[in-house]
């Protein structure tokens, strides 16, 4: 074996340093901080829930309240964040394309969920629409507050700027020519929007969908003061994984948040394999 092969073949051994220093310690530094804020608890969790054995999780698993109480979690931040999807789109559009009086306040605005107590939002929305409230009133006799259709207004309010600032970002990357390229070449705004404009911003919107989608499933402070709470009608779980502590159900509030979590995680997978799917299709990183 010759000098030269003797040394290519040492050099598929040898780990070749990286040019950025400090990765070993900030590899560790990662792991560390990830197991202490994410692992550990997951696990604390998942270890709490096995006390009751297959047959007490599924008897949790299957009993009617808190099948519905998943069912109004689950559904009302979908449905929320399906609407923010929508309006949220609609919104970067306008503050990225357009140039008008009050567009700072207004993209300003748009964070004011971030910096609001979640409690002082609920309190809001419940006293607007109550059925004495002022918008409220003007919908009687359809309830809003106290139902699932007050539920998915404050979802609506909490989980627009997770739409708004993903996909804002993208949309002002796209330069405005290629809009008029489309134009000049017969296409109307339908096509302009659904042909050019929507294939690059498909995995910002899905990823702004799962981020608003994921802040809903979880919330709490903004729902509990308009869900009404009533078991079987309006009654969220995070709220009945509260009922169950003040029960002193330890595993049982365990596992209601381990069937969360699980529910929370395969419908998350499917959304990165659908963002991960339209990147390769569209060709947008």
């Amino acid at each position: 074996m010759t000098a030269s092969a003797t040394a290519s073949k040492a050099g598929w051994r040898v780990k070749q340093p990286s040019i950025i220093p400090g990765f070993g310690l900030t590899l560790g530094f990662s792991l560390t901080y990830l197991s202490l804020i994410i692992l550990i608890p997951i696990t604390g969790l998942l270890w709490r829930t096995a006390e009751l054995g297959w047959s007490g999780f599924f008897a949790i698993l299957t009993d009617e309240r808190t099948i519905r109480a998943l069912t109004v979690s689950f559904g009302t931040a979908f449905a929320a964040a399906l609407i923010n999807v929508i309006f949220g789109t609609i919104l970067a559009w306008v503050l990225t394309r357009y140039r008008f009086p009050g567009r700072r306040l207004i993209d300003a605005m748009v964070d004011l969920p971030f910096a609001l107590p979640t409690a002082v939002a609920g309190i809001a929305f419940a006293s607007l629409y109550a059925p004495n409230g002022w918008i409220g009133s003007l919908f009687m006799p359809f309830r809003i507050a106290f139902t699932p259709y007050g539920i998915v207004i404050a979802l609506i309010f909490i989980g627009l700027p997770f739409v708004v600032r993903t996909v804002q970002p993208i949309m002002e990357e796209i330069d405005g020519e290629v809009e008029e390229a489309a134009a000049t070449l017969g296409a109307n705004r339908f096509q302009t929007i659904f042909q050019v404009l929507l294939p690059s911003l498909t995995p910002a919107v899905l990823t702004g969908f799962a981020l608003a989608f994921a802040r809903g499933v979880g919330e709490y402070g903004s729902v509990i003061f308009i869900a009404g709470n009533i078991p079987y009608v309006s009654e969220i779980a995070p709220l009945l994984i509260v009922i169950r502590l003040e029960e002193f159900n330890y595993a049982g509030a365990t596992a209601i948040a381990t069937i969360m979590l699980l529910i929370s995680f395969a419908m998350l997978l499917v959304i990165n394999l659908i963002q991960a799917w339209s990147r390769r299709r569209y060709g947008n990183v």
